[in-house]
């Protein structure tokens, strides 16, 4: 299993190497964050000293070392437009992020996987075919357009729920959260619907699939005919084989919904760190950017590991097929 774990750590470290380069080249030749934090009047000595605070005119191979030195440091530098350390500025829009996704992913997780076991082990009932008929509607509706459906029908139309903002917050460990509060979970429910949407869907057609693939095995048949009960072959035998594969996805689904609810949290203004992005894409604050990207990708990086880790404790096979 060490060794498994070495090998992992290895190729966690070259992915996030290749991605620095990637990002920060790719960020750095779009655009000119000068015309757009020098006013346009200035004078040219004024330009000349931003761009030089700015370390923008360095080659492009010495500001990615010094800020890989930074980075190693914990230092991402400081944003072109609030002047403030790019962690702190990010740090402080994470948590309202992290619990909308928390959230989002965890009712689709136990609902959709609940629905797929359902309509895996009675795939003839009518409920199980409604269930499957609302998975494709759950693919086929595009996000934002659910979003507005959404706000028009609870906020607008019943009023039964705000259309946006964050709500009432209180402060945990030092940091500030609005789930604990009636009028935060009233605000976080439309996003976090928005956001489950889909990833039911998947979990409910993963579950599903998997489902019937394993009733049809013999381990099944053989269970059947030695009495054991129905409750007790979904409990040991079902939900058991279809753990890897559902945590695998779940991983995957929690780390790309934490890097991309930017259209969530803009129909919903949700102050969170994609409303944070787009603003400093349009402003071309590109220490906030890179910032962003680096640790979207350390992210993803953190999540493989941990749900490759989880699958090799699983299934030992995976440890022993690495070994060899």
């Amino acid at each position: 299993m060490l060794g498994f774990v070495i090998q992992r750590l290895i190729q966690a470290a070259a992915v996030m190497a290749v991605m620095s380069v990637i990002v920060f080249v790719g960020v750095y030749a779009v655009g000119n964050p000068v015309d757009i934090v020098i006013p346009p009047d200035a004078t040219q000595d004024v330009r000349e000293e931003a761009i030089r605070r700015l370390g923008l005119d360095l080659p492009l191979w010495r500001q990615y070392f010094l800020f890989v030195g930074g980075v190693l440091q914990g230092d991402f530098g400081r944003s072109f437009i609030y002047n403030e350390p790019v962690l702190s500025l990010i740090a402080g829009r994470a948590p309202a992020t992290i619990e909308l996704v928390l959230i989002s992913v965890l009712c689709a997780t136990v609902i959709g996987v609940s629905l797929g076991v359902y309509a895996g082990y009675r795939p003839h009932a009518p409920l199980a075919r409604a269930i499957m008929a609302l998975s494709v509607l759950g693919f086929s509706v595009p996000t934002f357009w659910v979003g507005l459906i959404l706000i028009l029908t609870f906020a607008v139309s019943l009023g039964w729920l705000p259309a946006g903002g964050r709500g009432e917050t209180v402060l945990i460990l030092g940091v500030r959260w609005s789930f604990p509060t009636l009028d935060g979970l009233a605000h976080i429910a439309l996003p976090a619907l928005n956001l489950a949407l889909f990833k039911m869907a998947m979990m409910i057609r993963l579950a599903r699939s998997g489902v019937r693939e394993i009733m049809l095995t013999d381990t099944i048949r053989f269970a059947r005919a030695a009495g054991i009960s129905e409750a007790t072959i979904l409990r040991r035998h079902v939900l058991k084989l279809i753990a890897a594969p559902i945590i695998t996805v779940f991983g995957l689904e929690l780390g790309s919904t934490l890097a991309f609810a930017v259209v969530t949290e803009t129909i919903f203004s949700w102050p969170g760190m994609g409303k944070l992005i787009i603003d400093s894409i349009t402003l071309l604050d590109r220490p906030v950017m890179v910032a962003y990207l680096i640790l979207t990708a350390l992210l993803f990086v953190t999540i493989n590991l941990l749900v490759d880790l989880a699958y090799a404790a699983i299934d030992p096979r995976v440890r022993s097929g690495e070994a060899r």
